[in-house]
């Protein structure tokens, strides 16, 4: 699978090490920058990058890395037919892959130890999704929502 990679200075050193992590997993990394450390920059150009890229070639998935990570799941998230999720504990990791079909997992570089960020990666990249029926209508009903702006019915309402 392609993975695409984007973060910010206070990522950089993580994205580095995921690099050849996700290689030895068997993935193909592609580094969507920055491509050196520059302590001036900003996360979206790269992480904007790395979240199209994965929007744009169904089969991929994306590794997003800031100081916390917040900021760069935002950014993910903005790009349609993206789902990112922040990751801070193994089943966090392993739950925005199974329960939401996220296709970006987003890591906090400040937020724990490195090889921490890179059991997480592998969690992620790992897990299918459940493909449970609950699951499939929420993530549908997200999808309709990016497409059309309009809300989801409420319980009960007859339409």
């Amino acid at each position: 699978m392609r993975v695409f990679l984007g973060s910010d200075h206070a990522g950089f050193e993580l994205k580095q090490l995921l690099l050849d992590h996700v290689r030895s997993l068997g993935h193909e990394p592609v580094d969507c920058g920055p491509p050196a450390y520059d302590a001036e920059d900003d996360y979206p150009p790269y992480v904007l990058r790395a979240a199209a890229a994965v929007a744009g070639e169904p089969g991929s998935a994306g590794i997003v890395i800031g100081g916390s990570g917040n900021g760069e799941a935002i950014a993910a998230n903005k790009v349609r037919g993206v789902r990112c999720g922040l990751a801070f504990s193994d089943d966090t990791a392993r739950l925005t892959r199974e329960h939401n079909n996220a296709n970006v997992l987003s890591l906090g570089a400040r937020m724990y130890d490195e090889s921490v960020a890179l059991r997480y990666a592998e969690i992620f990249l790992s897990t299918p999704f459940s493909d449970e029926a609950r699951h499939v209508r929420r993530i549908a009903q997200l999808s309709s929502y990016e497409d059309s702006g309009e809300l989801p019915p409420l319980p009960g309402d007859a339409g």
